[in-house]
């Protein structure tokens, strides 16, 4: 019943021009900030982690951000998903280091792309697979509720992207794409279990981090970006700003908590550059390592 109704209430904003869509997002996102919510609590734990010096009244102004941008991102997915491909790219006003992604193809050697939770990731994945740089794959990890699933699935792979699942199989289907020389699309910032990852440094607190993406790069040689899509109004015009950003060299490193550590150093400088549009109500801490105290 709750996915019928979430399809029905995202079919209904798909009607709306996406400055009506966005407006949506903002109003009830204010209405949340009036409760008390798991969503808010774990936004002020996570800021006050990673932005300590933070003055206390800054801390709450982007806290009351990225809530409310959190509702538009969620808003946003009735186009992101179901608006017509032409009619989402039309959106993307303007793109920006598009010539990194250009560069690391000619190599030959695959591209992992990273697209931590900033912005849109939605719209970035569409994208990703429409910028005239080949076809790429992209790891999904499929919701439970199987309904949610098929539209996810079906919106996300409109753009000719091919969908692997977070498995055995679909790192063997990633390797693969890489080793042709495609482009692979990772969402960098989830938490692993135990067994795929590694704690590395982020925003100066051990995070457990996918090791995932320094073990790709290792076995095939592959070169890495990171992209995303601000949020962004242009002029009179709402939309989206590709904006695609250099990794550190240290990501090839040979020693996993190395390469590690320097992911997650380019995840920071991408979320700095606009953290009101952070996925900052994830518990990205939730996994410690032995002897410290869990945050939430």
């Amino acid at each position: 019943m709750k996915s019928i109704l979430l399809f029905a209430f995202l079919k209904g904003l798909s009607l709306l021009p996406l400055p009506s869509i966005r407006l949506i997002g903002r109003l009830t996102g204010r209405l949340g900030l009036l409760l008390p919510s798991r969503m808010k609590a774990t936004t002020e734990t996570n800021l006050e982690l990673c932005y300590p010096r933070l003055a206390a009244d800054a801390r709450k102004k982007l806290t009351d951000s990225s809530i409310i941008n959190t509702f538009q991102t969620a808003t946003e997915g009735s186009a992101a998903w179901l608006w017509p491909l032409p009619k989402v790219l039309d959106h993307v006003l303007e793109v920006d280091g598009l010539e990194l992604l250009q560069e690391a193809k000619k190599q030959g050697k695959g591209v992992v792309v990273l697209a931590p939770h900033l912005g849109n990731w939605e719209v970035f994945g569409l994208y990703l697979n429409n910028c005239e740089c080949g076809s790429s794959s992209q790891l999904y990890q499929a919701p439970r509720d199987k309904r949610l699933d098929r539209i996810i699935y079906k919106a996300r792979s409109r753009g000719g992207a091919t969908m692997v699942d977070t498995t055995n199989k679909g790192v063997a289907m990633l390797l693969k794409a890489l080793k042709r020389g495609d482009i692979v699309g990772i969402l960098p910032d989830q938490v692993p279990n135990e067994a795929g990852g590694v704690y590395a440094p982020f925003f100066g607190r051990q995070a457990l981090t996918m090791s995932l993406v320094s073990r790709l790069i290792q076995k095939t040689g592959a070169r890495a970006v990171l992209g995303y899509a601000r949020r962004e109004k242009i002029g009179c015009r709402h939309g989206w700003k590709i904006l695609f950003r250099p990794v550190s060299e240290k990501i090839y490193a040979e020693h996993i908590i190395d390469s590690v550590t320097a992911l997650n150093t380019v995840v920071e400088h991408a979320v700095n550059e606009c953290p009101e549009q952070y996925q900052w109500e994830y518990k990205r801490f939730r996994r410690v390592p032995e002897g410290e105290l869990r945050p939430y």
